[in-house]
């Protein structure tokens, strides 16, 4: 079973800090792409960032620019986001994709050969 499972979310206040995970099984996964997404409350997904298959290309989205940082390490088939200096407006669903395309913007659902976790919550309040 191809699958990549997303943890770390939680609540935290502006200008905290969250490291989230996202651990992948049952495919090759330095073949892949990660890219992360989320997903406000009645809003559509916004592409947050992609780290290519070796780690060495990164890309994030204006909003979360020099905010978060991504990372993988291969050997333990896991990807990371790092996100520090939060706002309430991070506050969404995190997920995790895994993509053989490289893009800048979150690979559509409808895409054949993805492997989307079931997300985590981030929640950013006082």
């Amino acid at each position: 079973e191809e699958q990549v499972v997303e943890s770390g979310g939680g609540l935290v206040q502006p200008g905290g800090s969250l490291r989230l995970s996202c651990v992948a099984s049952g495919f090759t996964f330095d073949l892949y792409h990660i890219f992360w997404t989320r997903q406000a409350p009645g809003k559509g997904f916004e592409w947050v960032s992609v780290i290519s298959e070796d780690g060495i290309y990164k890309r994030y989205g204006d909003s979360v620019e020099g905010r978060f940082t991504a990372t993988r390490d291969n050997a333990l088939n896991t990807a990371y986001l790092q996100m520090d200096s939060l706002e309430p407006e991070d506050t969404a669903v995190y997920y995790c994709v895994a993509s053989r395309l490289l893009r800048l913007d979150t690979p559509p659902r409808t895409e054949t050969g993805n492997i989307w976790g079931q997300g985590t919550q981030v929640t950013i309040a006082s």
